[in-house]
């Protein structure tokens, strides 16, 4: 009955998007979006996890292989000021407890400023960041070392396990992905100011659109579609030699698939955007 009260939903996510004001670029993508928007919006949630990865904005000097949020904001990024996030306090502290009882260590955070990451989704799936109560969990896809996909796997079936005693119907949500290799990710310096990384964007933009992998990203969906945790686990742990640094970010699947009870997630969409530099899909447990 547990798994009935919870909807699984991962969505690639990228700057370009938001960036695209005329709504020119990436229509079939936008297109099966609006598809999971129509999903979450039918199944009305009472709380959403979301796990995301962190562009070091957020984790830089310290950075947790897993971090769950007790209280959180959105940085102001593009066209969006800083905003809020409503975070249920008590549930994420039970969560926390829970993971470490479980044998997850995870890291705890206050207050800390996420980025388009974790906005994105919630603007997309949701309409507004602050629309539903939201548990934040980071996963650490971008500074090595990073956690291999069991570890992953791991954190997302201890999750799983603690939303079947939460009596609300729960969102869960992972956002990233899928090939694509940002010039800022792909340099190994945990602190660059906004001039830097946007010159190493500027840069690298041309280069960045010709590394999407679309057959890697399909060998992906395909394993997602059938839950073969045997063969995400092979495509994750080798996903910066084979799909570039951002997909690294497919961790986030991992975990909200587990978290959602390790079912099928059927592929909504697929579509390479050469202007977003991503290979750009969403898949649903519904």
């Amino acid at each position: 009955m547990a798994e009935q009260r919870r909807l699984v939903v991962c969505a690639s996510h990228s700057p370009g998007m938001e960036r695209d004001t005329e709504r020119v670029e990436g229509t079939e993508f936008r297109a099966g979006l609006a598809r999971a928007r129509d999903l979450v919006t039918e199944f009305d949630p009472e709380l959403v996890v979301l796990f995301g990865g962190d562009h070091r904005r957020a984790f830089r000097t310290v950075v947790p292989s897993f971090a769950v949020s007790l209280s959180a904001g959105i940085i102001a990024e593009g066209n969006h000021g800083p905003a809020a996030l409503d975070v249920p306090y008590g549930t994420a502290r039970n969560l926390t407890e829970h993971l470490l009882t479980a044998g997850i260590d995870i890291a705890v955070c206050r207050d800390v400023d996420l980025d388009h990451a974790f906005a994105q989704p919630l603007r997309d799936l949701l309409g507004a960041v602050d629309a539903r109560p939201v548990i934040p969990v980071a996963v650490n896809c971008a500074t090595a070392p990073l956690p291999r996909a069991g570890r992953v796997l791991a954190l997302g079936r201890a999750v799983a396990n603690f939303l079947d005693d939460v009596g609300a119907r729960v969102l869960v949500i992972g956002t990233g992905g899928l090939s694509h290799s940002p010039p800022s990710l792909e340099v190994d310096a945990y602190e660059l100011d906004d001039d830097e990384r946007a010159r190493l964007i500027a840069e690298g933009s041309e280069a960045a659109r010709t590394k999407i992998r679309p057959d890697w990203d399909r060998a992906f969906l395909t394993a997602m579609a059938s839950w073969d945790t045997d063969r995400l686990t092979e495509l994750t742990d080798h996903a910066h030699q084979d799909a570039g640094a951002g997909a690294n970010e497919v961790r986030t699947w991992l975990a909200a698939g587990a978290a959602g009870g390790g079912r099928s997630l059927r592929q909504l969409v697929y579509q390479p955007v050469p202007e977003w530099i991503t290979g750009m899909a969403a898949v649903a447990s519904a």
